[in-house]
């Protein structure tokens, strides 16, 4: 749709939304509304929305909201969703291919499979976009995002677009920053939009048949069906936090609509009556529980946003 959105009346494609619940744009379907929603249509489009808001508003960036808890409070700020947006795949020469943040990573790893690459195989395992891989440095089954990074493309507040090394950021588990000598915050002022990966030649049978064993593999051993957001803790070093919640007595634990999944003790599920509260609440009285039976205290994984009420 287009709309007009700013002081000069330069239209814009996309879709703007005021008051925007974001239950309906995270996976666990909970969370209190944004004030102002942009879905671009295009990168141009972004650029230029970018550049209109003003430098001390809050600015968040979101995909399929698949790691993501926002509190019933709400977000006073503008979310920007690439879900369904920014979604080019190219594959380019020396084994290498041109991925936007919008694409989802299950769609990654099909198509670098279906071009004969490997070394993505695992994304399929990973209910998010690949702009939310790189911002955690995602993995599964023993791979993760940024060994097969080459290099990114990101864009900052004010809309202009820079291309980065992996020089620029450190990564480690679960984790992404920029490197102390750069002179930006991922995240607070710049953000990913694409990234070129590095992969190998391969075999497009033999990568179909894993990424079919990983889908298998996980249907099997987490609770795909109901409302989650993955993995809520990291695992700690020489050890699982499934293995930790589970061992302290907590699998089906529930706060009010929110349960540990009988499934997998990692992850959380909305039994359809959760709030964000609740989900919080049982997070917080896992890390407690794990901390008070083993010393050990769980890094959350899940990223929480907006206020407290």
């Amino acid at each position: 749709m287009m709309q007009t959105m700013n002081n000069q009346h330069q239209q814009l494609r996309g879709e703007l939304l005021r008051n925007e619940p974001m239950a309906k744009h995270t996976s666990w379907r909970v969370g209190g509304v944004a004030k102002i929603f942009y879905k671009p249509a295009s990168l141009d489009d972004l650029c230029v929305f970018l550049n209109q808001q003003d430098n001390s508003q809050n600015i968040i960036f979101v995909g399929l909201g698949s790691n993501l808890l926002v509190r019933d409070s709400g977000l006073d700020a503008v979310v920007v969703c690439l879900s369904g947006v920014l979604n080019n795949i190219e594959e380019l020469d020396n084994d290498c291919m041109y991925v936007e943040a919008g694409v989802p990573s299950p769609k990654l790893a099909k198509f670098s499979a279906k071009h004969c690459l490997t070394g993505a195989e695992f994304l399929c395992g990973i209910p998010g976009t690949f702009g939310g891989a790189l911002a955690m440095n995602a993995g599964a089954m023993g791979g993760e995002t940024w060994p097969m990074i080459k290099s990114v493309t990101t864009i900052n507040r004010g809309g202009e677009i820079h291309n980065r090394s992996r020089t620029d950021f450190d990564i480690a588990y679960r984790s992404v920053k920029a490197a102390a000598h750069s002179k930006f915050k991922i995240g607070e002022d710049e953000w990913f939009v694409a990234a070129t990966l590095q992969l190998q030649k391969g075999n497009r049978e033999q990568s179909e048949q894993q990424i079919k064993a990983h889908l298998a593999r996980r249907g099997a051993t987490q609770p795909t069906q109901q409302p989650n957001a993955g993995s809520v803790f990291r695992n700690p070093d020489g050890d699982y936090a499934a293995r930790l919640i589970e061992s302290a007595g907590l699998k089906g634990f529930c706060i009010g609509g929110a349960c540990i999944s009988e499934k997998h003790a990692n992850f959380i599920i909305n039994t359809g009556t959760a709030t964000a509260s609740d989900i919080e609440s049982l997070i917080e009285y896992v890390h407690q529980i794990v901390k008070q039976e083993f010393n050990i205290d769980l890094i959350r994984e899940v990223r929480i946003i907006g206020e407290q009420a």
